[in-house]
């Protein structure tokens, strides 16, 4: 079993009985842990009337803008917390199942918000504080998927997002005889089928790659997919529809046929592989910097659009959970910091892609250029990619689902058959689920 795996199947098991604890109401519940022992920073002042603690993760830069909004409110203050995203989702849960302990406001990773969403008197409902009127701010797809399934509770407001693109190799099409340009590369791989006759030429002419990872290219059509793993009634879906099984048959064949790696994520192999050892990444806009990071030369890496489409591939929300004493101060603080004009000053002295598209429109992201990948507008190729997820509901059992299909692929990467391996996939995920009924 793969650390991935492990580790998110733990994660899971912490979550599924730090929400059983929330909705049960334990009285003899543990008591909730201290955020605090990740960096603290006290922002405003002492005099404030209302303080807000506010858990973060990542590198955010929200302490910048955070300077500026008390500035304007001088009755509040900010206790802000930055903490390990792991380690603020488990605190959270544990938190909200002790009935004390959490904060004003809090970080929920895209990927999480299904699991929290259990959990519906936890959080406050956004709606009740006026969120209907921002709804129009956001992407369609990310404002949905922080509702409720009926569309009566909004959880959080949208921060940043993680829009796919391809990334590829100059270098590497050139060697195998193809113009290099965006438009040429996003002519030449408009399909997965094309994607596929690329690949053959590329291993070929060049003895690489087309990609590092079966995995990221099943995720990538995955994410593609109108419908995934469950339907809103959580029930698993995915023999009522092919578009899972053929991302994961398209995958598969791609390994069998040795056109791309089976390199595990976040390895030394898989970050030294980007300094040319394949054709092209599929990957999410806040990438760039770990490319960045292990390919010094400039130009070589350059971005266009994915075949058939886009995915989204991170972000997060702000959610209020409900023990807050001052929901109203807290919702006025994440409507603030999550409007256009904040979300453009996020980007451009962050990274964090905005999910607000006004911000597409405006002169200094639209002309935002990169030198390292070639001098290409790489904010507007990440817009448009935006635009174009679609949005899809993923239930609370997505994690592990998703776990057991790329197990599978790992499988077929060590020569086991493909028919087999989905089949053997499904029963391990219906045991799963069983056990969570």
């Amino acid at each position: 079993m793969k650390m991935r795996k492990f580790f998110r199947m733990a994660t899971a098991a912490t979550l599924s009985v730090g929400l059983l604890a929330a909705c049960g109401g334990q009285d003899d519940a543990a008591p909730a842990p201290d955020q605090a022992d990740g960096d603290t920073e006290q922002i405003g002042s002492e005099d404030a009337e209302v303080e807000l603690v506010f858990w973060e993760f990542g590198n955010t830069g929200y302490d910048v803008l955070i300077e500026e909004y008390v500035a304007e409110n001088p009755h509040v203050s900010i206790n802000l917390q930055n903490s390990d995203m792991n380690d603020l989702h488990d605190n959270l849960f544990t938190s909200i199942s002790a009935g004390s302990g959490a904060p004003d406001i809090a970080m929920v990773e895209t990927g999480s918000i299904e699991r929290f969403k259990t959990a519906t008197d936890a959080f406050e409902n956004l709606y009740d504080f006026g969120a209907s009127d921002v709804e129009g701010d956001f992407l369609d797809w990310v404002w949905r998927n922080g509702e409720s399934a009926d569309g009566s509770i909004q959880f959080g407001l949208p921060t940043d997002i993680g829009p796919t693109v391809m990334f590829y190799r100059t270098d590497v099409f050139e060697e195998a005889g193809f113009e290099s340009s965006p438009e040429a590369v996003s002519e030449l791989v408009a399909t997965w089928d094309d994607f596929r006759d690329v690949a053959e030429q590329i291993q070929e002419t060049t003895g690489k790659l087309m990609s590092d990872s079966a995995e990221l290219i099943y995720n990538s059509r995955r994410d593609q997919a109108t419908q995934q793993y469950f339907n809103t009634d959580n029930e698993l879906i995915v023999d009522d529809h092919d578009q899972i099984r053929s991302a994961f048959t398209y995958a598969g064949e791609l390994l069998q046929d040795n056109l791309v790696g089976d390199i595990e994520l976040w390895t030394a192999e898989w970050f030294a592989g980007m300094g040319g050892d394949y054709a092209v990444m599929l990957a999410p806009a806040w990438m760039q910097g770990i490319i960045k990071d292990n390919e010094p030369e400039e130009g070589v890496w350059s971005i266009t659009t994915m075949p058939e489409g886009a995915g989204n591939w991170g972000g997060s929300y702000l959610t209020v959970p409900s023990e807050t004493e001052h929901a109203e101060e807290a919702y006025a603080f994440i409507e603030w910091l999550t409007a256009p004009e904040q979300q453009l000053k996020a980007f451009l002295g962050y990274g964090l892609f905005p999910s607000t598209p006004a911000v597409y429109e405006m002169e200094e992201f639209a002309s935002f250029t990169d030198d390292y990948f070639g001098g290409i507008a790489t904010a507007q190729i990440f817009g448009e990619a935006a635009q174009a997820v679609e949005p899809v509901y993923k239930g609370r059992n997505y994690y592990p689902v998703d776990d057991e299909f790329h197990e599978a692929l790992d499988n077929i990467a060590g020569g086991a058959d493909i028919d087999a391996e989905w089949e053997e996939a499904l029963v391990r995920i219906n045991r799963i689920l069983e056990r969570q009924q």
